[in-house]
C-alpha cells in the first residue's frame, strides 16, 4: 500500500513539482494529482476531448487558459453556457471586469450601475456596448444565413472578432465546435431575441446541434471529459457520449456535491448507473473552486504533454 509523505517546500519549486507531490499528500490533493494523469491519458490515447465550463470562469481570469487552451489544441470540443458567450464577447470588446469582495454593498453596487458576481465586478456599461456590438454580428450573420445552429453562430462570430485571448475566436480558428444548449438563458439570449423581432426568419436551432454531437461521436472514438463545474454544459457531454457508450475518461472539478442528487454534484461513480462512463473508465473528482484547482491540475498536464510532443 502507498505511503503518506510529508510535502516540503523546495526553492524554485516548479507547479509540475507541487502536483507531483500532491499524489502521497492526502485527501483533494490525490484526487487533484489523479485528474492530471487522466488528462494525460486523454491526450496519450488520441481521445475527443471535452471541455465543458460554465459562465463565472468565464467572468474571471480563467478565460484566457480556455482560449489558450483552444490554440494550443486541447479540446475537440467545447460546451458551455449563454454567459460565457456574453462575456467572452465583452471582453474581446476591451471591457475589464473588477475585483471587489463577497460581503460588499449590493445596494450602493446596483446604484453604482455595478453587477456583483462572487467578489467580481461587471459594469452596466459593458453590456450596452455589448448589446451595440451583437446588433452588427447577427446583421452580418442574418447576411449570410437565415438559419442557422448555435454552433454555427458562435463560430460565424468568433471569425469576425479579433482578440486572440477570445475563446469564441481561438476556437473559431482552430475548428472547434463550442456548443451551447442554453443559448437563450443570457443577455446574449435576449439580443437574439430582439433581433428576431425585426427579422422574424432568422432562426438560432439548438436540435441541429445535438444531431452534429452525436454523429460526431462514435462506438471506435476514445472519448474524454474535462468537467467544470456542472449545470447543462456538464449533462450535454456526457448525454451526447452516452449514445455512443459513454466516456473511456473523465475528470470532475466542482464545488458541488452528490447529497443533493444535483446533476452539478453527481459522481463519475453514478454516471456509470446511466452508460455516461463506461464501466471501466478512468475518473477522478476534485472537490474544490475551479480557479484554483483548474489551473493547477492543468498546467502540470501540460508541462507533461511538452515534453511528450502532445501540444
Amino acid at each position: 500500500m502507498k505511503k503518506v509523505k510529508d510535502f516540503l517546500w523546495q526553492p524554485n519549486m516548479t507547479v509540475s513539482e507541487m502536483v507531483n507531490s500532491f499524489g502521497s499528500l492526502g485527501y483533494q490533493s490525490i484526487e487533484l494529482h489523479e485528474a492530471m494523469n487522466v488528462v494525460l491519458k486523454m491526450k496519450r490515447s488520441n481521445s475527443k476531448i471535452f471541455l465543458t465550463f460554465t459562465s463565472n470562469m468565464v467572468t474571471s481570469g480563467l478565460r484566457g487558459f480556455f482560449a489558450q487552451l483552444c490554440k494550443m489544441k486541447v479540446p475537440n470540443i467545447l460546451v458551455t453556457t449563454s454567459g460565457s458567450i456574453e462575456e467572452d464577447l465583452m471582453k474581446s470588446l476591451g471591457e475589464e471586469f473588477e475585483l471587489s469582495n463577497f460581503h460588499a454593498d449590493d445596494t450602493a453596487l446596483h446604484e453604482r450601475g455595478e453587477n456583483r458576481v462572487g467578489n467580481l465586478v461587471i459594469h452596466n456599461e459593458s453590456y450596452m456596448k455589448f448589446e451595440d456590438k451583437m446588433s452588427d454580428l447577427l446583421l452580418k450573420v442574418y447576411e449570410k444565413k437565415k438559419r442557422i445552429s448555435s454552433s454555427e453562430l458562435l463560430r460565424e462570430i468568433g471569425l469576425m472578432l479579433d482578440d486572440e485571448s477570445s475563446i469564441l475566436y481561438q476556437a473559431a480558428r482552430n475548428d472547434i465546435p463550442i456548443y451551447c444548449p442554453g443559448i437563450a438563458d443570457s443577455s446574449f439570449g435576449f439580443q437574439l431575441f430582439m433581433f428576431q423581432q425585426k427579422n422574424p426568419d432568422f432562426i438560432v436551432d439548438t436540435i441541429l446541434d445535438m444531431g452534429r454531437v452525436v454523429t460526431d461521436l462514435s462506438f471506435d472514438d476514445k472519448k474524454g471529459l474535462i468537467s467544470l463545474g456542472g449545470s447543462i454544459s456538464k449533462h450535454y457531454a456526457i448525454f451526447s457520449a452516452l449514445l455512443s457508450g459513454g466516456f473511456d475518461y473523465a475528470v470532475y472539478m466542482t464545488t458541488s456535491h452528490s447529497t443533493s442528487g444535483s446533476l452539478s454534484g453527481a459522481t463519475t461513480q453514478e454516471a456509470k448507473s446511466w452508460g455516461k462512463l463506461k464501466d471501466d473508465s478512468e475518473a477522478a473528482t476534485v472537490n474544490g473552486d475551479v480557479s484554483i484547482t483548474f489551473p493547477l491540475m492543468m498546467s502540470a498536464a501540460l508541462d507533461q504533454m511538452s515534453k511528450e510532443g502532445l501540444v
